[in-house]
């Protein structure tokens, strides 16, 4: 998963549980049969096969190497084995590489070293050169504006033609991809990009660009990039980056998508969790979580017998981590009467991370600004609804499109899920109401090494899987949907699109 959430205080969370739900056509099933079937131990056993994977495979399940491909076959098996209609599409993508660390130093007027990080898709470069600062980064940190900093090509002056030039630009408004390839095209020879200082916006984060960018690109945290902010009228810095992408020779991957036998082809319920993971680690939480849950719900669903009403479609999704392009590939090859089969997507990128909040996507966006299509919000009011009914709080986090629900609330399906955290730091008020510890990662292990088998939260794994137990059997089942006039017809995709914002991406594409 590449996604940066936005911690919010316990009130807007206290309010989520106590609010009514908005009006919702779904029917109420019962869902317990197929919760008890969905085991912590039945997920932990599809878990300890992907470390075992990634164990044999160089520590890695990334797209495009063998511990995918090893990870794709043992889901395929499985769910071939449950009964299944299982086919694989392939598809080719831009393979990237980081081969040393980033390195970033200031030279003047203060000798500063940095710690930094290298943006996906960055392209090679040791620059140095004197730093010049894009137009609106916001300095004191508000919530309000965000920093539109590097969105507009206006927001650059020209470059010098006769020395080198870095671009400093404060994270918000657009994709990082847009940023970057705005200081290119303004001449800037290399590109630091630092967070925005908001609440959960403030530390070194990782970003892709979504692919081949043209000048070296670089992260800093808000203190870091503030401070260098100030200094920008004589300061130079020197960034060494050394990456690989093969677009010549791109790697092949393939999304796993299984269809139950039963249910109405006319319309499909998209359960979807991308199966790699980052270059650097296995991925056993980001995203082996969301994988293995989701493998177990339909090994039980089958199991069980259930016919759903509504055609049931698990998709495991492939280089989600290079910028979702496997779901992208999947909805950008639909036919046009397949996408209006497709009623709604469910979305589950880390459900077990070690200091964990029960995060639901914020389908009607009042929390957090982004609304999905209409839909969406029954959505978020079905999984808040049935936490609630467990006595379990909640907390909204950003529905912007930065993890595979992405490319379908762009074509106007309705969509939602949960996530346990990534990155961000835990609040005060979060820690009183789901334990762990305040002012730490949710997951210290994103996208590292360390996000391995032990690095899971049985708890987190117990109540996520249980409530998307219930969604999934419950989207599956209804008789009516969430229209007002009862159907389940597709919506009006280009009206419903027409509400979601206009860039791509996971969590770290801006």
């Amino acid at each position: 998963m590449r996604k940066r959430m936005i911690a919010v205080p316990l009130a807007a969370a206290l309010v989520i549980t106590q609010m009514p739900q908005p009006a919702s056509a779904v029917d109420e099933i019962n869902t317990k049969k197929l919760r008890d079937a969905v085991t912590v131990s039945g997920i932990l056993g599809h878990e300890r096969v992907l470390q075992r994977i990634a164990t044999q495979n160089g520590g890695t399940r990334a797209s495009g190497t063998p511990g995918f491909a090893a990870s794709a076959a043992y889901v395929t098996s499985v769910l071939k084995k449950a009964g299944y209609k299982v086919t694989e599409q392939k598809f080719t993508f831009p393979f990237y590489r980081e081969l040393a660390p980033a390195q970033l130093n200031q030279v003047s007027p203060t000798p500063t070293t940095y710690e930094t990080v290298t943006y996906d898709y960055s392209a090679s470069g040791n620059v140095t050169g004197r730093v010049v600062a894009a137009l609106n980064n916001v300095l004191p940190p508000t919530p309000t504006p965000s920093s539109t900093a590097g969105c507009a090509a206006t927001d650059f002056a020209p470059a010098s033609t006769t020395a080198p030039e870095v671009a400093l630009i404060q994270r918000g408004g657009c994709d990082f991809a847009v940023k970057a390839a705005n200081a290119a095209a303004a001449g800037y020879d290399a590109a630091i990009i630092f967070n925005e200082g908001q609440p959960g916006r403030t530390d070194l984060f990782t970003g892709t660009l979504g692919g081949p960018g043209a000048i070296p690109v670089v992260g800093l945290s808000f203190a870091d990039g503030s401070a260098l902010a100030q200094q920008v009228a004589a300061g130079t810095v020197t960034i060494h980056v050394q990456t690989s992408t093969e677009v010549n020779a791109a790697a092949t991957t393939s999304n796993i998508i299984a269809d139950t036998r039963d249910g109405d082809p006319n319309k499909v319920l998209v359960v979807g969790a991308h199966l790699d993971s980052v270059v650097d680690g296995p991925g056993i939480n980001d995203n082996g979580s969301g994988t293995a849950q989701n493998l177990e719900i339909a090994v039980q669903l089958a199991k069980l017998k259930i016919k759903p009403r509504q055609k049931v479609r698990f998709a495991f999704w492939g280089a989600e981590e290079a910028g979702l392009l496997g779901s992208e590939h999947y909805v950008a090859n639909l036919s046009d009467t397949e996408l209006t089969t497709i009623y709604a997507n469910l979305n589950f990128d880390m459900v077990a991370s070690p200091n964990y909040v029960r995060f639901v996507y914020d389908g009607d966006g009042s929390d957090t600004g982004a609304s999905g299509p209409y839909g969406s919000d029954q959505i978020e009011g079905l999984f808040n609804k049935y936490f609630a009914d467990q006595g379990l709080a909640t907390d909204p986090t950003a529905f912007d499109g930065r993890s595979d629900y992405g490319p379908f609330i762009l074509a106007g399906i309705p969509a939602g899920g949960l996530f346990s955290g990534a990155e961000g730091e835990k609040t005060p008020e979060q820690a009183a109401v789901y334990g762990g510890t305040a002012g730490a990662p949710y997951d210290s292990c994103y996208h590292q090494a360390c996000d391995d088998i032990n690095n899971l939260n049985p708890q987190a794994l117990s109540e996520l899987s249980d409530a998307a137990a219930h969604a999934v059997l419950t989207l599956a089942k209804t008789k009516t949907g969430f229209y007002p006039d009862g159907s389940l017809r597709a919506a009006a995709r280009s009206a419903a699109a027409s509400k979601q914002l206009p860039y791509k991406g996971d969590h770290a594409v801006r």
